[in-house]
C-alpha cells in the first residue's frame, strides 16, 4: 500500500454542547482514561482549577483548547458565563488532580447547569479519596469522606469529637505541613483507632503507612511528611484490655521516638500515668 493509499481516520464530531465532568490523573500521567481524552479532544473549552497545572496535561496530551479559570474565588458572574456557554458549547470541567466536585467548588457549577436545564455528563476516573481506602486496607464496606479537617485546633478537634461517634472508616485529605497537627488530634479523640497515612499515591514514592496514631504522630515529628496526603481512620474496635492497647500503642510510638518521648505521647493520648507508660517503654525496647 503506497503513502497515498493509507486510510486517514475522519475527524470526530464535535460534543453535544453541555457540562463534561472529566477526571484526571493524581499523579502517574499514564491513569488518564481513553474517554477522558478523547472528552478533551472534542470539547470547545476546558474549565479548570489553574491554568497552568491543566495546561501542563493537554500539552503532554498533544491537546490545544481555550482553558478558562475556575476555582475557589470564582464569583456568580463567572458561573453565570459558564451557563451561558453551555447553551452552545460543550466545556469539560477539570480539577487540578482527579475527579472534580471531591473537596473543589465544582458542585456550585453543576447546580446551576441542572438548574438550567443543562446537560451534565461525568468522565470517571482517578480519585484520591478511593485510591487511598484501597491501598490502606482498612474497612472498606462503608465509609466517610469528611473533606479537609480545619486548620485552628478548636474547630479540628470539635469536628473529630463529632466523627468519633460514627461506626466507619473515615476519610480526609491532608497537607504535609498540617498532618502532624491533624494526627495529634485524632490521638486525642480516638486513640484506639488505627489510622493510614496514604501519601504521594501513585507516584514514585507512594507510601501507606499504618499504626494507631500516637505512634503515626512519632514517626512523621521525627520524619516529615511531603506531597498530598489522604488520611484515613479505620472503625471502633473493641481492643480488649487496655494494657494491650497501651503496649501497642508504646510499640508504634517507639518505632519514631526514644521511650521518654513514646510515653509522653501515649500519656497525653490516653490519660494514663506517663511514669507507668516510661516504665513499660523501657520493658517493650529491651525485648
Amino acid at each position: 500500500m503506497s503513502a497515498e493509499e493509507v486510510p486517514v481516520e475522519p475527524p470526530q464530531p464535535a460534543l453535544a454542547p453541555g457540562l463534561y465532568i472529566v477526571a484526571t490523573p493524581i499523579g502517574n500521567l499514564g491513569d488518564i482514561t481513553l474517554r477522558a481524552i478523547e472528552t478533551l479532544r472534542r470539547c470547545d473549552a476546558v474549565a479548570c482549577e489553574d491554568t497552568r497545572v491543566t495546561g501542563k496535561l493537554m500539552k503532554h496530551l498533544g491537546i490545544s483548547k481555550p482553558l478558562w479559570r475556575y476555582d475557589d474565588h470564582a464569583e456568580a458572574r463567572d458561573r453565570e458565563r459558564l451557563i451561558e456557554s453551555l447553551r452552545s458549547r460543550a466545556v469539560a470541567l477539570v480539577s487540578d488532580a482527579g475527579t472534580p466536585l471531591v473537596s473543589d467548588p465544582g458542585y456550585r457549577l453543576v447546580n446551576a447547569a441542572r438548574a438550567e436545564g443543562l446537560p451534565v455528563t461525568v468522565i470517571p476516573g482517578a480519585c484520591a479519596a478511593i485510591a487511598g481506602i484501597a491501598v490502606s486496607g482498612l474497612p472498606n464496606d462503608r465509609f466517610l469522606f469528611a473533606g479537609f479537617l480545619p486548620a485552628k485546633d478548636k474547630a479540628r478537634g470539635d469536628m473529630l469529637a463529632e466523627l468519633a461517634g460514627i461506626d466507619t472508616t473515615l476519610v480526609f485529605y491532608e497537607t504535609a505541613p498540617r498532618l502532624t497537627k491533624s494526627l495529634t488530634a485524632i490521638a486525642a479523640a480516638m486513640p484506639y483507632r488505627e489510622v493510614a497515612v496514604a501519601r504521594e499515591l501513585t507516584k514514585l514514592h507512594e507510601e501507606c503507612r499504618r499504626g494507631l496514631p500516637a505512634g503515626l504522630v512519632a514517626w512523621y515529628e521525627a520524619h516529615p511528611a511531603r506531597g498530598e496526603i489522604v488520611l484515613l481512620v479505620g472503625p471502633p474496635v473493641d481492643h480488649g484490655n487496655e494494657e494491650v492497647d497501651a503496649d501497642a500503642m508504646l510499640r508504634a510510638a517507639l518505632a519514631g521516638a526514644k521511650p521518654s518521648q513514646a510515653a509522653a505521647r501515649v500519656a497525653r493520648a490516653t490519660g494514663m500515668d506517663r511514669r507507668e507508660l516510661y516504665a513499660r517503654a523501657l520493658e517493650l525496647q529491651r525485648e
